[in-house]
Parts: structure tokens; C-alpha cells; sequence
């Protein structure tokens, strides 16, 4: 059974909340945020404000890079799985492709901030990355493809700071994220009068 043979995956996705703003993108190109479509930099601020004050998953590091490396293992394993389906309708390929180039998003990330970080970074990126694809390992060797189906259908996303840890770390941003109070913003996110 499906809850027995992953406890700790499906604790994880129930734990995850899609808190990214929906993407814009082509077939061919990188994902396209709404800072890309026209969001302020005040808009954006906001976002990453509450991305950064919400708690992560269970498991997920600290650290931007080591972050942005265990969303990419998550993304990559979700892929996977939902690769293995060979009932997958338009929407289960739809997801697949869109997490293609959001995986795709998260390598550029990393491959353009590789070189700025110590050795340890980089082991907490790679350890990161081991744990975040050791989760899918239980649902990939299910055989029972209802079961594989109903995984792949059960992940609900990212937490809304990959986005802004990957933002930070092709762009070198150094700086603390922007805080609530920054952004103008109160202690459950919503605007100060």
C-alpha cells in the first residue's frame, strides 16, 4: 500500500504548500515568473518576504544553495515518476514538461552559482540533493502503476522560496532576504495600513 511504503513522502507532500505565483512560459524557453511578465520589484519583495518567513518542509536546508539543489531533486523525481506512467493524460505530460523547465531553471541556478561557493556548500548541496531523490526511490519501484499515478498526482509543488533561493543565487544576492516589515507587510503577510 501506498501510505505504508512511503511514509516519510507523503508526510513530505502534505507538508508542502504551492505558495509560487502561477508561471508563464513557451515550450522552449526557462520558466518566466511574474517578476518576468511585468511584477514590481515591490511585488517581488512581498513574495520572497513571505517565502522567507514561511517555514520549510521537514528536511529542506536553510541555505539558499543547498535549497535550490534539493527543489531540483524534488522537481527531478517528480518528473521521473511521472515518466514511468503509461496512462498519463494531457494534463499528467502538461506537468511533466513544465517541471522539465523548472528543473532546467534550478540547474542554471546552481551551475551559475557553483563557482562562488565553499566545499562544505556544495557537500550540503550535494547531500541535500541525495535526500530530496532518496524520497521518490519507494514510489519508483512500486509496481502498481495506480499507485505510481497516485503519488505523481499527490505532489502538490514547491515551497515558494526555491523560486527566490534560485533568483538569489544566479544573481549573487548576498543580502538578507527582504523581511515582512520591509516589504510593508505584517506578520501574516498582508499588507500594513
Amino acid at each position: 500500500m501506498l501510505l505504508r511504503s512511503a511514509p516519510s513522502l507523503l508526510a513530505l507532500v502534505l507538508a508542502v504548500a504551492l505558495q509560487s505565483p502561477a508561471l508563464a512560459q513557451d515550450a522552449t524557453g526557462p520558466i518566466a515568473t511574474a517578476r518576468d511578465a511585468g511584477e514590481s520589484v515591490d511585488a517581488r519583495n512581498a513574495r520572497e518576504a513571505i517565502a522567507y518567513e514561511t517555514p520549510l518542509p521537514r528536511g529542506a536546508p536553510e541555505q539558499d544553495y543547498p535549497l535550490v539543489a534539493w527543489c531540483a531533486a524534488l522537481v527531478e523525481g517528480h518528473i521521473a515518476l511521472g515518466r514511468t506512467l503509461t496512462e498519463a493524460d494531457d494534463l499528467d505530460r502538461d506537468i511533466i514538461r513544465l517541471g522539465g523547465l523548472e528543473a532546467a531553471d534550478f540547474r542554471d541556478a546552481l551551475a551559475a552559482g557553483r563557482g562562488r561557493q565553499t566545499p562544505a556548500t556544495l557537500a550540503a548541496a550535494e547531500a541535500a540533493a541525495a535526500e530530496a531523490s532518496a524520497k521518490w526511490t519507494p514510489l519508483m519501484a512500486q509496481t502498481d502503476e495506480a499507485a505510481r499515478s497516485e503519488a505523481f498526482g499527490l505532489f502538490f509543488g514547491l515551497p515558494g522560496r526555491c523560486e527566490h533561493a534560485a533568483r538569489r543565487v544566479r544573481g549573487n544576492i548576498t543580502t538578507p532576504p527582504v523581511t515582512l516589515d520591509a516589504a510593508g507587510l505584517d506578520e501574516v503577510g498582508t499588507p500594513k495600513e
